[in-house]
């Protein structure tokens, strides 16, 4: 096993202390993820790019809340985006 950040040590010792609680999810939520997974699943391309620190660490803690990781909540907003079903607001939205 690779060696964890303070991230994932904190979620790991919440874990093992009990701190944490299953949460039921609704069919909708389950179908969402569901969808997500597939989304990202097809994986034949790398890219690599570069983001800012503050963002990388909000879509950390994104990804942690949607119960995803961060790397494939990346690419379920890429494919979301370049599908069309993103709403953008400002220089990216189309023009009306």
């Amino acid at each position: 096993m690779n060696e964890l950040d303070n991230d994932e040590r904190e979620i790991l010792e919440a874990y093992q202390t009990g701190l944490l609680e299953p949460v039921a999810l609704s069919r909708e939520e389950i179908e969402r993820y569901r969808a997500a997974a597939r989304a990202v699943s097809l994986k034949d391309k790398r890219v690599n790019i570069r983001v800012a620190a503050p963002d990388l660490e909000l879509l950390k803690v994104r990804a942690m809340q949607e119960g995803l990781p961060y790397q494939s909540l990346i690419a379920s907003i890429l494919h979301r985006f370049v599908t069309g079903q993103l709403v953008t607001r400002g220089p990216l939205a189309p023009e009306r």
